[in-house]
């Protein structure tokens, strides 16, 4: 067996413009549009690096980028928890004096923030990498090196807590 050609440069600029907004979103949606760009970039930084690893016979390249910032993620985690537990306690009611749209704003983030501080960390990288990578259960499998039934489980599971939580009719008071 051959090892796989290694990106040039120019090969690897195509990869990154391809990739770069996919990436982008989903770190974005998981430590916000400050940190996004930054770990983002330390991604495709990553990736330049590591190119003689990868190895297109175990898996799409998309799939190994999205692998690289979970893992890049990994590493905000307890700020990331701590960031979710914070918008768990956030009162509603505190921002009943400004604009409309600020105070769904508040209720709906101390809802999500609450619902996804219930995941463990592996059903949240699973549900956060379907929703805000638009990753199929394939995909998120080779960027967690997990099987596709996990993937499922985890998915399933985080389902499960998230639905009392974000049901409309679920009221914290």
């Amino acid at each position: 067996m051959t090892a796989a050609p290694v990106l040039g440069i120019e090969q690897f600029t195509q990869v990154h413009d391809r990739y770069f907004p996919d990436i982008h979103r989903y770190v974005a949606g998981r430590l916000g549009a400050q940190a996004a760009e930054d770990v983002a970039a330390e991604t495709f930084l990553v990736a330049f690096d590591r190119r003689k690893t990868f190895d297109p016979t175990r898996g799409e390249l998309r799939a190994w980028l999205f692998g690289i910032a979970t893992n890049l993620v990994s590493r905000h985690r307890r700020k990331e928890a701590r960031h979710y537990r914070a918008l768990s306690r956030l009162d509603p009611r505190e921002a009943a004096e400004g604009h409309e749209s600020r105070v769904v704003d508040s209720v709906v983030a101390a809802r999500v923030g609450k619902a996804l501080s219930r995941l463990s960390a592996g059903e949240r990288d699973v549900l956060l990498l379907v929703a805000l990578g638009d990753l199929g259960y394939a995909e998120v499998a080779e960027a967690l090196g997990i099987s596709p039934g996990t993937v499922g489980s985890r998915l399933n599971r985080a389902r499960k807590k998230l639905n009392p939580v974000l049901s409309p009719e679920v009221s914290d008071e």
